[in-house]
């Protein structure tokens, strides 16, 4: 099949013919039929089989006519982050060429001016993630009522980025009659409850198995220790070894990717990081060295996983076993893309056993070791240093380290006799002793006492009522006779 035979206009299709792209690859020659006629698609494909291509070249076969008006885009792309973004901004560049299309690409990291105007002058399509298109529409810069086409790509990876409350907010702001195109690599249930829910009659269109990675992909394990350093040792022995044009290095966390970076930089290997902490900036100009081939390895956190067409990437290298199984596959499937080999090796240490049989669970195959994998003493080392220390004190244990306070000795420093000792000659009772009042006679009407009383004001001083030799300490109010003895030492009196 050739892409004459999908439906296409003359202009789309010369645009194909000067990009160098012959035949659709499967989910282009499913979807592209249907999409171009206005029905709803459902595609479930692996990562690198060109669902890019297959929303983006029916969408611009069907904006041939008519024109956007101010602030009312004619379509919408979401997509989960930046990267994605700006990569199917560049597929409308080259792909649209022929069209006089007004593309706005809006994204976090950059100033809101420049796409305030693209949307004030008129914006045929839209691409964004969720945030930054939320936030527009709330300062009133986007009306979504005459959008007539909408793409929701990498659906899967909206869910594990949290964007499905911003994803159902956006759906409702757009008309009920539009076309929506929904792409994900694996359809879990939550995803599938979406797209029952805002997608209408859809054609379904299933290339791969869910959860399978692309045969051209050679995969390989490596035995690597526990510590860090002895693990990055083996990263680097595994980089000589390989015959690596350029490669892909996954870490599961971002502070990673930075301690990594720093490592390969300092053995001479000519690196670039990417993590989701870098301003837009530098994430853009990363990719474009990498890209270009100034930059040779690029060790990434999961930013990097999902839909990044970088053509030509000879090697994946898992530096840390990815947390999710599916994640396992967004991260190889950035090689051996559009038919090409690749090859893909993850180090594995004894505690990334059980996560490593997980994931070949999920591929129904066992994945070859490169050196012999891990022996039963080295698994069981690990769970024993656990089960030893884990660096805290139970309740309770005895070896924990008492509270310190004022007065307060350990038992293991001083001998019990001494301590008891200390105690008895410190120990002060906390309120005065009661003085037993004398019996008085029986008082005299209430007119002699007044009598009395001012007799004596005037011929005797006042004189000030006694303190106890030792006042009560203010923290020890209200607790009666239970006070600790450590709280029972005598006070000086104030000068």
């Amino acid at each position: 099949m050739s892409f004459s035979q999908l439906g296409l206009s003359p202009k789309v299709l010369s645009a194909v013919t000067a990009a160098g792209f012959e035949t659709p690859t499967p989910i282009q020659a499913q979807a592209v039929p249907h999409a171009v006629t206005g029905r709803d698609v459902l595609g479930i494909a692996q990562t690198g089989t060109g669902k890019t291509a297959s929303f983006v070249l029916p969408m611009l076969t069907r904006l041939e006519r008519g024109r956007a008006r101010a602030r009312m885009p004619r379509s919408l792309i979401l997509e989960p982050t930046r990267e994605l973004a700006a990569q199917v901004a560049e597929h409308f560049e080259i792909l649209g060429k022929n069209h006089n299309l007004t593309v706005a690409l809006l994204i976090g990291g950059v100033s809101y001016d420049d796409q305030d105007r693209k949307l004030d002058r008129g914006a045929d399509v839209v691409i964004a993630t969720p945030g930054r298109l939320l936030d527009h529409f709330s300062r009133g810069k986007l009306l979504l009522n005459g959008v007539e086409i909408l793409v929701i790509d990498e659906a899967d990876r909206m869910l594990d980025m949290g964007f499905i409350p911003d994803i159902e907010r956006i759906c409702k702001l757009l008309p009920f009659t539009r076309q929506t195109l929904f792409f994900s690599a694996t359809m879990p249930p939550e995803i599938q409850r979406l797209a029952d829910k805002f997608l209408h009659r859809p054609e379904r269109i299933e290339i791969a198995p869910q959860s399978t990675a692309a045969t051209t992909i050679v995969q390989r394990l490596k035995k690597a220790p526990d510590d860090a350093a002895g693990k990055r040792d083996a990263l680097r022995t595994l980089l000589r070894e390989s015959n690596v044009k350029n490669a892909i290095i996954f870490c599961n966390r971002k502070k990673d990717v930075g301690i990594l970076l720093r490592s390969l930089l300092r053995h001479g290997f000519n690196a670039g990081g990417l993590h989701g902490d870098m301003d837009q900036h530098q994430r853009t100009a990363t990719l474009d060295a990498f890209r270009n081939g100034t930059i040779a390895f690029l060790a990434a956190s999961d930013v990097a996983a999902r839909g990044l067409d970088i053509p030509d990437v000879s090697h994946i290298f898992n530096y840390d076993v990815p947390i999710h199984p599916e994640d396992y596959i967004h991260r190889i499937g950035r090689t051996g893309r559009a038919g090409r080999e690749g090859f893909a090796a993850t180090l594995v240490t004894p505690k990334d056993f059980k996560a490593i049989k997980a994931i070949e669970r999920m591929l129904n195959q066992n994945i070859p070791w490169i050196d012999g994998q891990h022996t039963a003493d080295e698994l069981a080392q690990p769970v024993e240093e656990r089960g030893r220390s884990n660096g805290r004190h139970k309740r309770g244990s005895r070896s924990r380290r008492p509270r310190g306070g004022n007065g307060y000795r350990p038992a293991a420093t001083a001998k019990p006799e001494v301590q008891n000792k200390d105690r008895a000659a410190n120990a002060r009772p906390l309120r005065p002793e009661p003085q037993v009042k004398p019996q008085q006679p029986p008082s005299p009407p209430k007119a002699a006492q007044h009598n009395e009383r001012s007799a004596t004001a005037k011929t005797q001083p006042a004189k000030p009522s006694p303190k106890p030799a030792h006042a009560p300490r203010s923290g020890t109010r209200g607790m009666g006779e239970h006070v600790p003895a450590f709280m029972m030492r005598s006070v000086r009196p104030l000068d």
